[in-house]
Formats: structure tokens, C-alpha cells, sequence
């Protein structure tokens, strides 16, 4: 669909971007891309599988890396279809509408994560602190109740995105700056006033760094109570408990740092460094989160070799 460049026609396609300055090269870096998103999807549905199968995985712990699996899938398959039609067929061009649900996905599904990586800062603080009593409060229903009020928290706080973006007019500029729609890339193109989603947009960073401040006091407290425990031992075996979770924060919230401060106070910096970190946010976050509980966590490491092993005789 053709986009006519007026201030007095309104516009209702967007256009996504790859690698600026290597459309050339665009089916060659189809190749990495693809293969993360494959090792993510695979990663997480293997952890998900793990878990299920496993009546001793069945604790609080490992249901909460359940819903980081869920949510990490819910990020890549969001970002998928528009990453692969511009790598694989060259094909930029988004309708509004689509643009409009797809950020609103990518959003909530982010939203999602955060929460859940914010529960489990507490799971491991209960589970350092009060371990006698971690099992009666960290009941399956009660499980069952932190996730949907999770999954109702992050709907309801990314709800109004594609309403406030879908009220405002795009009349002259058409181009995006990444592979997919982000809230703050879309509401730039607006030639209407867009001080509401500005003011919205910005209460939603806030309360990923809400989240963010409390995984940190969380771990404050983590600490005041490892140092009270008199063996040294003792105090690296709790520690190492918080280790792959420590890995999945840091993962997950210094790409949405660095984008956030590019978007908001750098005014010239490459296009080719805009793209890479925010394809970095969605594609590393969900390929190295099951690496890393593989890696870390001996419970589902042992679980997937055993799995695998049993594949293969």
C-alpha cells in the first residue's frame, strides 16, 4: 500500500526497518536471528515441559520459572512475524492496526516478565529467611492467585497503549526505527498532540523501575540475612540459590536501560545501534533465560540431561 507524504492525508501503514545500511545483507542476518528465536521457543518449551513432567519440580520456585518461560515465549513470538517478514522477504510494511496490537503484546508480555522476575526476588528471600515456613506460604493456589493477578496487573497497565496510539493522527511520517512497533517509536510519528501518551508512556517505564528498585531491596535483604548466618558455607549455598536469577535480572533489565536512555535523552546516535539493542531486548532475554537455569540450577539440569538421554536409548 502507498503511502502519499501530506499533511492533509492520513497514514495507515508503518514501516519496520532490518539492519540499516545492511538490506543487502538482510538474508544472511536471517540466519542468526532465526536460530536465537528457535533456541529460545525450544529453550523455554523444554523447561515447560521439565517442569510438567517432573512431580519433583513441583515447588514454588519452579513455578514461577514456569511463568518466566510463558512470558519469555509470549516475547519472542510477538516480535517474530514482523522480524522474519523483514529479514526473510524484505517486507517492512505494518498496517496501523497490526502495529497498534503487536506493541501492545510486546508491552504486556514485558510487563510480565518484570513481575515475575520481581516474585521470585521475594521466593528467594522467603526461601533464605523463612525456610521452615517457604512451603505453607507459598501455596499452589496462592501460586495460582500471584499469577493471575500478574497477568491482570500487566493487561491492565498496557491496556491503554493502542487506544491512545490509535487516537492520535500520523499524517506525514511514516518510518519506525526498529523491526517491530514499540509504544515510544510509534507515538513520535504523530502529527497530534501526544502529551497524553508521552505522560502514560513514561508511568509505564516508572513501574518497571518500581520493580526493578524492589528486586534490589529484596536483595539488600537477601544479603542482611545470608551475613547472619554464622558458617561461610551455609552463606555461599544460600547465595547460590539466587545465582540464576540474579543472571535473568541482569538480562532482562540492562537492554530495556539502555533503549529507555537512548529513546529519551540521546538525540543523535546511530540508527544501526538503535536497532541492535532493541532487538537485543527481545531476542537475548528469552534465548539465555533457560540457558541459564540449565546451567545453574543442578535440579533442571539433571532433569534435562535425564530427559534427553531417555530420547536417545
Amino acid at each position: 500500500m502507498s503511502i502519499i507524504n501530506t499533511s492533509n492525508v492520513e497514514i495507515t501503514t508503518f514501516f519496520l526497518v532490518g539492519m540499516p545500511g545492511l538490506e543487502y545483507a538482510h538474508i544472511w542476518i536471517s540466519i542468526p536471528i532465526c536460530s536465537m528465536y528457535l533456541f529460545a521457543i525450544l529453550g523455554n518449551c523444554t523447561i515447560l515441559f521439565v517442569i510438567k513432567t517432573e512431580p519433583s519440580l513441583h515447588e514454588p520456585m519452579y513455578y514461577f520459572l514456569s511463568m518466566l518461560a510463558m512470558s519469555d515465549m509470549g516475547l519472542s513470538l510477538s516480535s517474530l512475524p514482523t522480524v522474519g517478514r523483514i529479514f526473510l522477504f524484505n517486507a517492512p510494511e505494518i498496517s496501523a492496526n497490526a502495529c497498534f496490537a503487536q506493541e501492545f503484546f510486546i508491552h504486556g508480555f514485558t510487563a510480565v516478565e518484570s513481575s515475575v522476575l520481581l516474585i521470585m526476588s521475594f521466593d528467594r528471600f522467603l526461601a533464605i529467611h523463612s525456610p521452615l515456613r517457604y512451603s505453607s506460604i507459598l501455596t499452589p493456589v496462592r501460586i495460582v492467585k500471584i499469577g493471575i493477578v500478574l497477568s491482570l496487573k500487566s493487561v491492565l497497565l498496557v491496556l491503554p497503549f493502542p487506544f491512545t496510539l490509535r487516537s492520535l493522527k500520523y499524517c506525514s511520517k511514516s518510518q519506525l526505527s526498529h523491526s517491530y512497533c514499540l509504544h515510544q517509536d510509534v507515538m513520535k510519528l504523530a502529527c497530534s498532540d501526544n502529551r497524553i501518551d508521552v505522560i502514560y508512556g513514561f508511568f509505564g517505564a516508572l513501574c518497571l523501575m518500581v520493580d526493578f528498585m524492589l528486586i534490589a531491596i529484596s536483595y539488600i535483604l537477601i544479603l542482611k540475612t545470608v551475613l547472619g548466618i554464622a558458617s561461610l558455607n551455609e552463606q555461599l549455598k544460600a547465595l547460590n540459590t539466587c545465582a540464576s536469577h540474579i543472571c535473568a535480572v541482569i538480562i532482562f533489565y540492562l537492554p530495556i536501560i539502555n533503549l529507555a536512555i537512548v529513546h529519551r535523552f540521546v538525540r543523535h546516535v546511530s540508527p544501526l545501534f538503535n536497532v541492535l539493542m532493541a532487538n537485543v531486548l527481545l531476542l537475548v532475554p528469552p534465548m539465555m533465560n533457560p540457558i541459564v537455569y540449565c546451567v545453574k540450577t543442578r535440579q533442571i539440569r539433571v532433569r534435562v540431561l535425564a530427559k534427553l538421554c531417555q530420547k536417545q536409548m
